[in-house]
Formats: C-alpha cells, sequence, structure tokens
C-alpha cells in the first residue's frame, strides 16, 4: 500500500519569487514583467501519482507477473499571454495588436489506473517486459487547436471598432459537471477513478539488454493509449467572425431598450456559440526512455532467488534520453548518473539533468534493504531546495515494498 508516491512540479518563463518576493515592489508591475518575459512555449506542469497496490510474484525462472493500481493527477498548461494580457492591461493600450487566441492551450487528467504486466527472460542478454492497462477518468479538461484573433483599432461612428476574427475555440470536460451542475464531491472524484464510466486503455512495454557482463542498454515506451469520454460531459465552443463597434444609447422612459440582452441575441446570431454533449477522446502523454550504462570496479556476488549466485559491480556510469509527448511539443530530458553499491542491500544514485527547466538539476537517490522491507527515496533540483520558491522545477518519489522469498 506504500509501494509508490511521487510528485512533479515545473514551470518555464518565470517562478514563484517573480511575484511573491518580499521587495515592496507594486503586485501589479511584477504581473507586468513576467507576462513581458513569457512566450508561447512556457507552461506549467504538475504530476502526482500514488500507488493504492503493486504486487508482483515469479512464476519460475524465465517469467515475472505484477498487477496493481495506481491513482494520477497530471496537468500542463501553456500560459495564453495574448489573452492574459489582454484581461490584465485592457485593448485601449494596444491598438491594432491582434490578440492570438490560438494560444489557449491545457490539459489536465484525474484518473485511475488498472494495470497487469509480465516480464520474461528471453536469454542470458536480453529480457523484455510488457504491461497493459485499464484507465479509469474521473476528471478531464483540455482544449486545443483554437484559433482566432481578437483586435481593436480606432473606429469611425464611435471611439473603437472590435473585430474577433475566424474564432475557433472548443472546451472539452469530462466528469465535471453533472445534470447542468458541478460536481463538488471529492468521493465522487474518487469513485470514477475505478471503473467510472469514461474507460480507456494502454500499454508499456521494455527491454534490457547486455552485450556484456559491464554494458547494459534498456528502451521503453509507457502509456501509449487513450480514454474514451461518453457520460458527464460539457463542452462549450465558440466559432465565427463578430465586429463589435459599441453601443448607441438613447433615453426613452416609457420604451426602455436592454441593451445587453440584444447584444447578446446579435452575437448569438452572427457567431454560434453554446455547449454539447459530444463524447471525445483524450490520449494520454506517451514516454519514451532508453539508457546505456556501464558497470566497473569492484566485482562482487550476491545470492538470488534460486540458490545461485549472481555478479554485480560496485560501481556503473551511464547516461538517460527521457522524452514525454505534450500538446505543443515534445519535452526532452538528458541524465547522466553515476550509480554506487555499498552493499548488496544499500545502493545510491547521483544524477546531472539537462531538461526544459533547468541546465543544473542535480538529483540524488538511496534503495536500502533491512529484512524484507525496500525502502526507496529520490528527489531531484537539491542545489534549489534552500529556495524553493526561485526554482523551476521539483520532483520527489519515495516507497516501501515487503519482499517475500
Amino acid at each position: 500500500m506504500l509501494s509508490g508516491f511521487s510528485v512533479d512540479f515545473g514551470s518555464t518563463g518565470f517562478v514563484l519569487s517573480d511575484l511573491f518576493k518580499a521587495d515592496n515592489r507594486p503586485i501589479n508591475d511584477k504581473v507586468s514583467e513576467v507576462l513581458n518575459k513569457l512566450s508561447v512555449k512556457d507552461h506549467a506542469k504538475l504530476n502526482f501519482q500514488i500507488e493504492v497496490l503493486n504486487a508482483g510474484y515469479r512464476y519460475d525462472d524465465k517469467n515475472y507477473f505484477s498487477f496493481g493500481f495506481y491513482e494520477e493527477i497530471d496537468a500542463i498548461s501553456y500560459f495564453p499571454k495574448d489573452p492574459l494580457k489582454l484581461l490584465t492591461d485592457g485593448n485601449s493600450a494596444y491598438l491594432n495588436k491582434s490578440f492570438d487566441l490560438s494560444q489557449i492551450l491545457y490539459k489536465v487528467d484525474v484518473l485511475g489506473v488498472l494495470h497487469f504486466g509480465v516480464t520474461r527472460v528471453v536469454s542470458e542478454k536480453l529480457t523484455v517486459g510488457a504491461r497493459f492497462k485499464i484507465y479509469s477518468s474521473a476528471l478531464n479538461m483540455e482544449s486545443s487547436k483554437n484559433s482566432g484573433t481578437f483586435t481593436t483599432v480606432n473606429g469611425s461612428n464611435n471611439i473603437y471598432t472590435h473585430y474577433l476574427d475566424n474564432v475557433n475555440v472548443d472546451l472539452k470536460t469530462s466528469g465535471l459537471v453533472e445534470n447542468n451542475e458541478f460536481i463538488d464531491s471529492p468521493g465522487t472524484y474518487l469513485g470514477n477513478t475505478f471503473f467510472g464510466s469514461n474507460l480507456g486503455i494502454g500499454f508499456d512495454a521494455g527491454f534490457t539488454y547486455h552485450s556484456s557482463k559491464q554494458l547494459e542498454f534498456t528502451g521503453s515506451i509507457v502509456d501509449f493509449g487513450f480514454v474514451k469520454h461518453k457520460k458527464n460531459i460539457k463542452n462549450s465552443f465558440v466559432k465565427g467572425s463578430y465586429v463589435f463597434e459599441g453601443i448607441e444609447f438613447s433615453y426613452d422612459p416609457n420604451n426602455p431598450t436592454n441593451y445587453w440582452a440584444e447584444l447578446d441575441a446579435d452575437f448569438k446570431e452572427k457567431v454560434p456559440s453554446g455547449d454539447n454533449q459530444d463524447s471525445y477522446i483524450s490520449w494520454r502523454p506517451t514516454k519514451f526512455n532508453v539508457s546505456l550504462k556501464y558497470s566497473f570496479g569492484e566485482r562482487r556476488s550476491k545470492y538470488c532467488y534460486d540458490n545461485t549466485y549472481k555478479d554485480y559491480y560496485r560501481n556503473a556510469l551511464g547516461v538517460q534520453l527521457y522524452s514525454v509527448f505534450r500538446p505543443l511539443n515534445n519535452q526532452l530530458a538528458l541524465t547522466g548518473f553515476f550509480e554506487k553499491s555499498f552493499s548488496e542491500k544499500l545502493h545510491a544514485k547521483v544524477t546531472y539533468t539537462i531538461d526544459d527547466y533547468s541546465f543544473y538539476n542535480i538529483g540524488a537517490g538511496i534503495s536500502a534493504q533491512i529484512g524484507k522491507v525496500n525502502f526507496y527515496g529520490m528527489v531531484d533540483n537539491i542545489a534549489q531546495f534552500n529556495d524553493i520558491a526561485s526554482t523551476n522545477n521539483i520532483s520527489i518519489q519515495l516507497g516501501i515494498n515487503v519482499i517475500f522469498n
């Protein structure tokens, strides 16, 4: 029940201290400065996972089976620089500027994952594995492939003329609304993570190949799959073009005019908008890993489950490339690592990672076994722990496993 817990948060373009540092500067000035620094590729992400159950059983010398269930929150939002500027500064200071609505791009998933896997030793050099997954989505919110612009110019019949050009914005949600009311019960979301109404399938696959006793090559694909959303759906859309020159007010106490109602009716007539309950498919953020590791140093032997001994080396150096598919582009990370085995049951690892968030991310991990209990813990960006608010990325992972022989 404690076999895995991890949390990973990251942002590009700014850090929390840019907004909340105690430097006596007005918050409006800080917000404007941050918005000026942002680009359309800057984003914030959050990933949280907790293993509810994870177990495995070695069937024989060649086959190992596993199964389990975990809950996951995965969210990413790209900063919509133009819409944020429009909301914070207004449009009067940006005459003739076209605010790009395609920058509205985000994806949020809350789901449970039931998985069944098998690992097989093909030969002394090659081991392969695969895992089948059933996704149960409790919440999905996403929007992508939007288009259109909003532009304000000096008007001829009024001070300004506003143009909405070729707007096509679609906001999808699943699991958020039921019977036209927002779901506000945490228990409902939690229950829907286990065989709810919005299900999907996926798989993981990987291999380990030893070209020699000291050189190891690995590769894997994780979360290649999708979820079909068909219940508790509310999709909002706006599609079309519109020109607005303001409201010409006239006063008639005997026949008052509802100007805003007329404007709303005119807008809806010329620009189709509204809600629907159309089902849709959401793809999981597929991940790829490849690594190369060279083991060296003192060679030792350890006692294995099948009453045999296996050689291992005290030290190892390696490099790993990681990639994850995201709505705008792939995110890459390159990691170099050093592993040290202090004994058969105590191991440590130090990493140095270059990615979208930092060029100097130093991490550390440890794995220890006491009796039948294995404990592991890992943390990234340890150089920034004294000032978390000024770091772009932080991740922590830990777990406890009980091993039966």
